[in-house]
């Protein structure tokens, strides 16, 4: 009965292969669009040692490069000047007035301007500067210049290089051509842009309307091999001025250090528009880790975010009319770094402010400079900062890091042991006569004792390696704020995140990770710092 039954069976088998039922079969086994983007985001990005590598964004303890600190000793030897101990305690009472100065802006009229400035400011002068960057605050003369040098622009440089380099980090397919720096004073952000992305540069406009600051930036790269074109302005009138229009857009716009030397509100905002406009990709703002600084960037983060809604709404409205003023750029914006969404600040009214620290190694100049009270002068600082990195466009929906990762607790780690692998073996405990010790190089915080004048053929910049794994710009990644407390087998952090995967609404909340709940993170928690990312 089976012979006889089989042939059949075979012939309907065959009859049903054919193609069109075969593609009629292989369409009907396809899962619905729903469920293949579920099992899409289920499947783990992240190995547990490629999730630190990605949220790795700080640096213990920066080392000024050689090259630049033989450049400020060289420059600072050519000077001669005396008494530079004063010139830098003059400079950081100018500092202290800036700050005071700063205080003064009533809170009511800064959050009315700045979200919607339109209601303060008459249309005929509503982005004219009435007092231009340069003829108020700090002037730079000579011996201004020569204190910021020695005193401020290794710190300066080392937080604008931690900046950057998370820039690089999170768009590891972006490498500016095309630069504009506001406010360049020395040329601190060239330095570090050189550090960043050495290979890519092409052209560095730079707005500084100090010539102390401008001859002293000139004199700091004197002898350096293959720089870009570099083109310095007074002010951005002049650079519009002088660069064609179709030839103002920039990848990358820089003002570090600058928009908190200008006092009136109203010029900021106009200033971080300008600026806004001449961007093509991406604009990074950085100001003191004070809370002046950090009120400065929560202003601008608020108006640039309010602006290009503005300006979607506008797109959507115009959507069936023809309007180039609108089309030119890309559309919106999103925050790079260091927010992880695009909503309120959640720290708003909280009586915290959003800064990070930046620790480097002292150089000469600065040791001999500056004074302690009374006490040794340490061979690091720490430099607080605070900043901000918008890029144009909207921010990429990617799925969060934790999505499909499965960790055990202690306890299932523990029941899965090997009996094997809990043996010691004493010989190994021991090191035998025929091994070499090798002493570990001590730390020294002396970074300058190699240094000399001259140019090695060496000193070429270098491009660094791109990481295996980098924390997408998607909103699963939240933002370390403040110091970790370390307790025992817990560890507290306090962690700006988004409340959903598009980003438009944050909060900020300490999470608490134990070991006996999910070691792996409590590893990676044990061994996270001050302005890191942690993934949700």
């Amino acid at each position: 009965m089976f012979a006889e039954f089989f042939p059949l069976l075979i012939k309907r088998i065959s009859a049903h292969l054919n193609p069109p039922n075969l593609q009629k079969f292989a369409g009907n086994c396809q899962a619905p669009p729903e469920m293949a983007s579920i099992v899409s985001e289920t499947v783990p990005k992240f190995t547990a040692e490629a999730l630190k590598s990605a949220a790795k964004q700080s640096e213990r303890c920066h080392i000024v490069p050689l090259r630049l600190r033989r450049a400020i000793k060289k420059y600072l030897r050519e000077q001669e000047e005396p008494h530079m101990k004063r010139k830098v305690l003059g400079l950081s009472e100018s500092f202290s007035q800036i700050k005071e100065v700063n205080l003064m802006l009533p809170t009511s009229t800064s959050k009315e301007l700045v979200e919607d400035p339109l209601k303060s400011v008459e249309c005929s002068q509503r982005w004219k500067i009435k007092s231009a960057y340069g003829d108020i605050g700090l002037k730079y003369r000579e011996d201004e210049t020569m204190a910021y040098v020695a005193s401020r622009m290794p710190a300066v440089y080392s937080a604008l290089y931690r900046v950057l380099s998370e820039v690089r980090r999170r768009l590891p397919g972006f490498s500016p051509a095309k630069v504009l720096d506001f406010g360049a004073g020395t040329g601190s952000a060239f330095w570090a842009l050189r550090e960043v992305w050495p290979r890519s540069l092409n052209r560095i406009n730079l707005v500084e309307p100090s010539q102390s600051m401008q001859r002293a930036g000139q004199s700091l790269i004197k002898g350096l091999k293959n720089l870009p074109l570099i083109q310095s302005y007074g002010s951005i009138q002049a650079l519009s001025q002088d660069v064609k229009k179709s030839d103002r857009q920039h990848d990358l716009v820089i003002a570090s250090y600058v928009l908190g030397e200008i006092p009136s509100l109203k010029d900021r905002i106009t200033v971080v528009r300008q600026l806004w406009e001449l961007t093509g990709d991406v604009l990074v703002l950085v100001e003191p880790g004070t809370p002046q600084g950090s009120n400065i960037i929560s202003q601008m983060r608020s108006h640039i975010l309010w602006m290009e809604k503005r300006r979607s709404r506008k797109l959507e409205d115009a959507s069936g009319k023809e309007c180039k003023a609108l089309t030119t750029l890309k559309n919106g914006a999103y925050i790079v770094a260091p927010c992880p969404h695009d909503g309120r600040c959640p720290l708003d009214n909280t009586g915290k402010y959003c800064h990070f620290v930046q620790r480097l190694q002292r150089t000469t100049s600065q040791r001999a400079y500056k004074r302690s009270k009374g006490k040794p002068l340490r061979g690091f600082e720490d430099e607080k900062f605070c900043f901000i990195a918008f890029r144009r466009g909207q921010r990429p929906r990617e799925p969060w890091p934790l999505d499909g990762m499965k960790f055990e607790t202690l306890k299932e780690q523990h029941a899965r042991r090997n009996p094997e692998d809990l043996e010691i073996d004493y010989e190994d405990q021991f090191i035998s006569e025929d091994e070499d010790v090798q002493d570990e190089d001590p730390v020294s915080y002396d970074s300058d004792v190699t240094e000399t004048d001259a140019i090695t053929e060496n000193d070429d910049w270098e491009e660094e390696g791109e990481e295996t794994a980098h924390a997408n710009l998607g909103s699963g990644w939240g933002r370390i704020i403040y110091n970790p407390l370390r307790r025992g087998k817990r560890v507290e952090m306090d962690i700006c995140r988004s409340m959903d995967r598009e980003g438009t609404e944050g909060s900020f909340d300490r999470i608490v990770i134990t070991k006996s709940k999910n070691p792996t993170l409590h590893h990676q928690a044990r061994r996270s710092v001050w302005g890191d990312l942690w993934p949700f």
